[in-house]
């Protein structure tokens, strides 16, 4: 997916609220941007850290900027926005871009399930529905190693336990990491972060949820998807 606008480099002055941003733009101006991540970004919010922002004319947003990328100034990008790894795995779904995914031509998102819940995505068309959930991971404590999550997720958790129940109706669940660095070769649990996550992703792996995780590219003009990346547990 490409970005609507053009990103604009910019230097972080501090998150706070979750949702907003304060930063330093490169003619030296100060503005408020809305933060698209409810996570705590930890490793990604230090002040002065580079980052990108896309600016928007829209007269319905308060604020005329948001926050999509952080720049390691080292070749590697994070992508920040939460929503993003939604809109880029449905392109790739769309386009049979997924090898392990691709043999369920019918793509739809956003459908109902389980309590009050919404799927991400239910794949058809072929076998049993395929019923997946994504997350965006972004924390990284050790140096190629990606970690999900980076807070307490009880909504994750919940995720879990939903995907265990359409396993038991017979059908396929997938927990689907999506990882917003270029610089992870493995992904793994954040146990310490959220001990009752991991003990609810090791219960939905023995009920026969399936897990697979993938990289993005990522650049200042777009994010994609990427390639598979081993998951550890």
């Amino acid at each position: 997916m490409e970005f609507t606008t053009p990103l604009i480099p910019a230097r972080l002055i501090k998150r706070y609220k979750r949702f907003l941003a304060d930063a330093r733009l490169e003619d030296g101006s100060e503005i408020t941007a809305h933060c698209a991540n409810p996570g705590s970004m930890m490793g990604l919010k230090d002040p002065e850290t580079k980052i990108w922002l896309e600016p928007n004319e829209d007269p319905k947003k308060k604020l005329k900027y948001g926050w999509r990328l952080v720049d390691h100034e080292n070749g590697h990008f994070t992508g920040v926005d939460t929503s993003v790894p939604n809109r880029a795995l449905k392109a790739a779904l769309m386009a049979h871009e997924v090898p392990e995914l691709a043999d369920h031509p019918t793509v739809r998102s956003e459908v109902k399930y389980g309590q009050n819940s919404r799927v991400d995505f239910l794949l058809s068309g072929n076998g049993p529905d395929l019923y997946v959930e994504v997350k965006s991971v972004t924390l990284s404590r050790k140096a190629g190693i990606a970690e999900f999550p980076d807070s307490v997720t009880a909504r994750g958790t919940k995720h879990l336990y939903e995907l265990v129940e359409m396993t038991k109706s017979g059908h396929r669940a997938l927990m689907f990491y999506l990882v917003q660095r270029t610089d992870a070769e493995v992904v793994t649990l954040a146990k310490d972060i959220d001990p009752t996550y991991a003990a609810a992703f090791d219960m939905a792996l023995d009920a026969g949820v399936e897990v697979l995780a993938y990289d993005c590219q990522i650049s200042p003009q777009t994010i994609t998807l990427g390639r598979p990346l081993p998951f550890h547990k």
